[in-house]
């Protein structure tokens, strides 16, 4: 049963956002002039030539599943579940990193940085592409699941962890294979994702809760 004291914040709980979002300016700046850097275009260019056939359109199927068809359902699904067994902590935990991120990536960063998605897309796409919202979304959704299903059992957490690393990272793949994003909006995404995730767990660690009922 978690503990119904608050606990002490740690280096790492406001060490990691800011690294992280310092990152992501120094990428955003980086890729201001919408001129990608000669990396972006080589590492885009070398999936483009690698993964074809059936492989590219099982990767285009990833990138559907995980836009606004089936992470919505998923995340409304895990609502459900919290709300249904009076996990209220961990409810807020969800809803602030979920819905935190698509403020912070589509409200905020997207519309100041206002980069050009990658020509050449395998799909019908709109939208700015800086910093990646499949990138940071993946990260505070799918770890903050992590955490809620594993901290009554610690055991889960090293399996799980490992599933969704393997997840997050066709994700990843996938927006490079559609040509839905520049490979430094994945990394500017995935460090806005890791950095709101570190707030959001911070509050939830140090902020007291009553015991919850087993």
């Amino acid at each position: 049963m978690p503990r119904s004291q608050p606990a002490s914040l740690r280096a790492r709980d406001w060490l990691v956002p800011l690294v992280g979002l310092a990152l992501a300016f120094v990428l955003g700046e980086a890729v201001a002039t919408h001129h990608p850097p000669a990396m972006d275009r080589q590492l885009l260019a070398w999936v483009s030539s690698h993964i074809t056939g059936d492989l590219q359109q099982a990767m285009v199927l990833v990138y559907r599943l995980t836009g606004k068809t089936f992470t919505p359902v998923l995340v409304l699904a895990s609502i459900a579940f919290l709300l249904l067994r009076q996990r209220w902590r961990d409810l807020i935990l969800l809803c602030a990193s979920t819905g935190g991120i698509l403020l912070i990536v589509d409200v905020l960063l997207k519309p100041h940085f206002d980069r050009h998605r990658p020509p050449d897309s395998l799909i019908p796409l709109d939208g700015r592409s800086f910093p990646s919202g499949h990138a940071a979304g993946s990260i505070a959704f799918y770890v903050a699941m992590v955490v809620i299903l594993s901290v009554d059992q610690p055991q889960r957490r090293l399996p799980l962890g490992l599933l969704t690393a393997g997840w997050v990272g066709l994700i990843w793949l996938s927006t490079l294979v559609v040509r839905a994003h520049w490979p430094s909006d994945l990394i500017a995404g995935g460090a806005v994702g890791l950095a709101w995730l570190c707030i959001c767990l911070a509050g939830w660690r140090t902020i007291p809760w009553p015991p919850r009922r087993p």
